[in-house]
C-alpha cells in the first residue's frame, strides 16, 4: 500500500550542507514538521549525483536516502544556468571546477569564465528541484523554483553561500548574499520551489 504525505509525522534532508538544511527549515516552517538534518549516527552509503539533470538528481537524492533511513527524506538540488556558457554549470554546480573542488574554487572559476563576456550578455538564472520521497523510496511530491539575473563581475555580500555573491537579482541592484534570510526566501528560487511544494502539500 503506498505512503500518502498525511502520514509523514517529520522530514529529514538530504544534504550535509548545514546552510541548506538551515533554510529548508525556515522555509518548511508552514507545514509544521520537524525538520532534521541526515543523522551523523547512521553509517549511510552516500547518494552519487549523477544524474543529467537538477530533477534527476533532487530524486535520487531523496529516494536513496529515504530507503536507507526507512524514514521521509526531502532533497533539493539546485544549479545556477548562465545564457553565455550554454546553461552552465547547471547540473555540475557544486562540482564546477572539479568534483573536489571547494565553493570558492567554483566561484573563481566562474568569474574567470565570464570576464570578457559583456554587461548585456551576462543573465542567468537559479534553479531549485525539491523532492520528497517516502520510507520506500518512492517519490511522493517535487516542485521547483526559480530566479532570473545577471552575473556580477566580482563577489559582493556577506550572506547566502554558493554562487549568491555574484547572482544580481533581476530588477534589484543586489546580489543574493547582500540579502537577508526574510528578503532571501520572498525572492529566492529555494523559496519559490518550498512554497510550491507546500502548496501542493497542503492541497493533496
Amino acid at each position: 500500500m503506498p505512503f500518502r504525505l498525511s502520514e509523514c509525522r517529520e522530514l529529514i534532508v538530504a544534504t550535509s550542507n548545514p546552510n541548506k538544511v538551515s533554510e529548508l527549515t525556515r522555509l518548511l516552517r508552514p507545514l509544521g514538521l520537524p525538520v532534521h538534518p541526515l543523522p551523523k549516527e547512521i553509517d549511510l552509503q552516500p547518494v552519487v549525483e549523477d544524474g543529467q539533470t537538477l530533477q534527476e538528481n533532487a530524486r535520487k537524492k531523496a529516494s536513496g536516502y529515504a530507503r536507507q533511513l526507512q524514514r521521509w527524506v526531502i532533497a533539493d538540488d539546485t544549479g545556477l544556468e548562465v545564457d553565455a556558457l550554454d546553461g552552465a554549470p547547471g547540473v555540475r554546480s557544486a562540482r564546477y571546477a572539479g568534483d573536489d573542488a571547494s565553493m570558492a574554487m567554483n566561484l573563481a572559476l566562474l568569474i574567470e569564465h565570464m570576464i570578457d563576456v559583456p554587461d548585456h550578455e551576462r543573465s542567468g538564472r537559479f534553479v531549485c528541484h525539491l523532492c520528497v520521497a517516502a520510507p520506500d523510496g518512492s517519490i511522493a511530491l517535487e516542485r521547483a523554483g526559480e530566479c532570473s539575473g545577471q552575473i556580477g563581475r566580482q563577489p559582493i555580500g556577506e550572506f547566502g553561500f554558493g554562487y549568491d555573491s555574484v547572482f544580481l537579482l533581476e530588477g534589484k541592484d543586489q546580489t543574493l548574499a547582500e540579502m537577508g534570510e526574510v528578503q532571501t526566501a520572498e525572492v529566492g528560487h529555494r523559496g519559490h520551489a518550498a512554497r510550491a511544494l507546500i502548496a501542493a502539500w497542503q492541497a493533496s
